[in-house]
């Protein structure tokens, strides 16, 4: 099925080439690092909101970079930028790097604590709420406790300021615990939680926030990623602290250029749409199943087991494009067999899912069930929109013939080798330095 374009002396292009150049450009884009003197070494704010008879009281833990990265000062004679609030900087490696100021801090962590309420907007029925700062915290984050919990929040402030043991961190590995305390507007049931702080810093926009909402006789726990610019709404609504979950599994296989590439070669090699269901059956039991043994940690703990997980999910993919571009002619493996090997590779993937779901959930938060449920069911969500965005357009294309049709699954899957291949060298000296 050649598509021509007129006027331009062009060559008649197939559908298949027209895709397969898509998928590798595609697959060809990748993200640079951005260098930068503050890291978000730690990417979590942790929010829990206590209700009072007269109003909030809220404890927010949340990354030192996200209150002081665009407070730099201009360049001093020196050479060096001057520094931000409470950090002192140095060149090192050639590279200007920022250390927490113990000493600032001591002499005044009230502006600090200014500037996360600052930072952080309340608004209920439309007005905005004024946070008095209560007490503040500073932890490098090797030393930081547990904020899972309301109770764990309200210890991790029975400490020093900043106790003469701990060790002097750089910024980037820094956590700073506040609390604030809304009274102007009395009992507070629903309210919206947003926040103005942007520090212009790479992986900012996959901060992990978590919002755990105190009402009498209820917890709920709401998600949201990034710089919360956009106000999420709070109410004792289950459903709506479950779609904040929902919604954060679908991005994360969306995002997931590994779990897509699979999805997609699972489709790719799917003789039809029986066979397309089964495999996919086969694969959401194995991630199911293992997102919730590896979230609770009933999986090896070894430094090496990390890596070796996504070392297989690369070696997935490589099988999954093989298989995808078998010749029709040749016997493919019995269905039973690939519901096999698709749950194999599913626990595989599933491990890797519960990797990043602790990052932005612990173990012992509240409502932890509902919670991977919903992260779960957002997951298949995302898989099931990948299956539908590809599944039709490799039909359309089974129709052109066996042999341009050869051709496109070769087309689409040689980007996904290359790429899987490239992770599995990469990943494979991963596993050999961790061992």
């Amino acid at each position: 099925m050649p598509i021509k374009f007129a006027g331009f002396g062009c060559r008649p292009l197939k559908l298949s080439t027209i895709v397969s150049v898509a998928m590798l450009c595609v697959l060809l884009l990748a993200a640079g690092q951005t260098a930068a003197h503050f890291l978000l070494n730690l990417n979590t704010r942790i929010i829990h909101v206590e209700h009072l008879s007269n109003g909030l009281r809220v404890y927010l833990r949340l990354p030192m970079p996200y209150l002081v990265a665009n407070l730099v000062g201009p360049d001093q004679p020196e050479g060096l930028p001057e520094p931000a609030p409470y950090t002192n900087n140095i060149r090192e490696d050639g590279n200007v790097v920022y250390y927490l100021d113990v000493e600032a801090l001591h002499s005044d962590p009230g502006r600090l604590g200014d500037l996360v309420a600052d930072g952080h907007q309340f608004v209920s029925s439309g007005v905005d709420l004024q946070a008095r700062v209560e007490t503040v915290r500073v932890y490098p984050g090797s030393r930081q406790p547990p904020f899972s919990t309301l109770d764990e929040a309200r210890a991790s402030f029975k400490g020093a300021l900043y106790p003469p043991d701990f060790p002097v961190t750089y910024v980037g590995d820094t956590v700073v615990d506040t609390v604030l305390l809304f009274t102007d507007q009395g009992a507070t049931t629903s309210y919206t939680v947003s926040s103005s702080l942007n520090p212009s810093l790479p992986g900012q926009e996959n901060t992990a926030n978590l919002i755990l909402d105190y009402y009498p006789g209820s917890v709920e726990v709401f998600r949201a990623r990034g710089l919360l610019d956009n106000p999420i709404s709070i109410s004792r609504s289950p459903w709506s602290a479950a779609v904040t979950f929902v919604k954060e599994g679908v991005l994360h296989i969306l995002e997931g250029l590994d779990h897509v590439l699979f999805v997609i070669c699972l489709a790719l090699g799917a003789a039809g749409f029986k066979s397309l269901i089964s495999r996919a059956t086969g694969f959401t039991i194995g991630h199911s199943l293992t997102l919730t043994l590896g979230f609770f940690g009933l999986v090896p703990s070894g430094a090496w087991f990390i890596p070796t997980i996504e070392l297989g999910i690369a070696l997935s993919i490589i099988f999954a494009a093989l298989v995808a571009v078998k010749p029709a002619r040749e016997s493919q493996p019995p269905e039973t067999t690939m519901f096999a090997v698709t749950t194999g590779i599913g626990i595989l993937h599933g491990l890797g899912f519960s990797f990043v779901l602790h990052k932005i959930l612990q173990v012992d938060s509240p409502n932890i069930w509902q919670s991977l449920l919903s992260f779960n069911i957002g997951v298949e969500i995302g898989q099931v929109l990948i299956v539908l965005a590809c599944w039709p357009l490799f039909r359309l294309m089974s129709r052109l013939g066996d042999r341009s049709w050869q051709v496109a699954r070769w087309g689409i899957a040689a980007p996904c080798i290359a790429v899987a291949g490239f992770w599995t060298v990469q990943r494979t000296l991963l596993v050999m330095q961790s061992i």
